[in-house]
């Protein structure tokens, strides 16, 4: 059964940084492409970042691109969302997930994610 289970949200001001863990489980980590999602109160989850299951590549959306680093540990089959220059519109609960096919070549749709975990709350305030 596999598990993703994040960490590491808060409260923070504007301009200040946060790192979120997401530790997995129930799968051979290191086999399978990494992603970050967010999803603010009556909006719908959003794709954030994505990273390949080698960690040699990363994907950003545009509104953290700059701001946002995306790193794995597959030695200890954990995901990190660096978070830096926070602003009062990052505020969302933040969802890491795990593609759903091994080892894929191109980019995972949304959908193509199969596992979530349970979130983490982010506020920024201004």
């Amino acid at each position: 059964q596999v598990q993703l289970v994040e960490s590491g949200g808060g409260s923070v001001q504007a301009g200040g940084s946060l790192r979120l863990s997401c530790a997995a489980s129930g799968l051979t980590f290191s086999e399978y492409g990494m992603g970050w999602f967010r999803q603010a109160p009556g909006k719908e989850r959003d794709f954030v970042a994505a990273i390949r299951w080698s960690g040699s590549t990363t994907y950003y959306a545009d509104s953290v691109k700059g701001r946002f680093t995306i790193s794995r540990d597959n030695a200890n089959n954990t995901v990190y969302l660096q978070m830096n220059m926070l602003k009062p519109e990052d505020s969302a609960v933040y969802y890491c997930a795990a593609d759903g096919k091994r080892y894929r070549i191109y980019w995972p749709r949304n959908y193509e994610y199969a596992y979530w975990g349970q979130g983490t709350q982010v506020t920024v305030s201004s």
